[in-house]
């Protein structure tokens, strides 16, 4: 374990977690599988050393600070330090910006953003300590680069991921801590599956379609697939990327060029 790196990939008990999860092993990391789902995440460590891959669960809250320092804390009792962390955890809203509640904006805002920065806060503290470089890579997304109606909140929560992004790699280069974050489109994952139904409700239209509507706009003509992100986090989490920095950049098949 001694010359092995080490990732933390938080919300990794399903969807896009889960496939950067297991792209991460698959390339040479010591996995820790951090979820609010307890159960999702035992599996998904069980799945991983099934396949001859090291790693181990972290049941957490991502918008509880002390479960993301316990989480880079129990981290490093069992691998002595961690290279990458994945900030992917993540809730979607679907609602009218005139029917979004004091509530909404809590519940949501505590996950993609507090979340965001207690990670970062937890992992760069401990890479401070290290000798090596760091990698603290986000979850964004294309509703942090563009607005879209029924998603205000959400894409609120993911434009001030870009600014945090843009802050950390600011004050943590001197550290050598890149940060990054990738940004997805339309994934095929149970999240998306949510924001289809309650699309559907607002719109008008049968289950499925919303999906199918969005789809249809990206120029490589499919959806993602979690791996399809997967593999551009383990560029991200790899030396290749170690001069970039403070940026958020779209994997999302070519959804929209404005």
């Amino acid at each position: 374990m001694e010359n092995r790196k080490v990732a933390v990939v938080t919300g990794s008990g399903q969807g896009i977690g889960k496939g950067i999860a297991e792209r991460l092993a698959n390339d040479g990391f010591a996995l820790v599988i951090n979820d609010l789902n307890k159960e999702l995440a035992e599996s998904t460590a069980q799945e991983l050393r099934d396949q001859g891959h090291e790693s181990f669960a972290v049941q957490g809250n991502v918008s509880n600070r002390d479960d993301q320092f316990s989480l880079v804390q129990q981290t490093v009792e069992k691998y002595g330090r961690v290279d990458v962390f994945v900030n992917n955890a993540g809730i979607a809203q679907v609602a009218p910006l005139l029917e979004v509640t004091e509530q909404d904006l809590e519940s949501i805002f505590r996950v993609n953003v507090f979340g965001v920065i207690y990670g970062i806060q937890a992992a760069a503290e401990q890479m401070k300590k290290q000798d090596g470089r760091g990698k603290i890579i986000s979850a964004c997304s294309i509703a942090g680069h563009k607005g879209y109606s029924l998603l205000g909140a959400y894409c609120a929560t993911k434009f001030a991921v870009r600014g945090i992004t843009q802050t950390a790699a600011q004050e943590l280069a001197q550290f050598n801590i890149n940060v990054n974050a990738y940004c997805p489109g339309i994934v095929g994952t149970k999240m998306w599956d949510l924001v289809d139904a309650r699309m559907a409700e607002y719109m008008g239209l049968e289950i499925g379609e919303a999906f199918k509507q969005f789809s249809e706009g990206i120029t490589l003509g499919r959806p993602s697939e979690p791996a399809d992100v997967a593999k551009f986090v383990s560029y991200l989490a790899s030396s290749d990327s170690d001069y970039m920095t403070g940026q958020s950049v779209l994997i999302d098949g070519g959804v929209d060029f404005t």
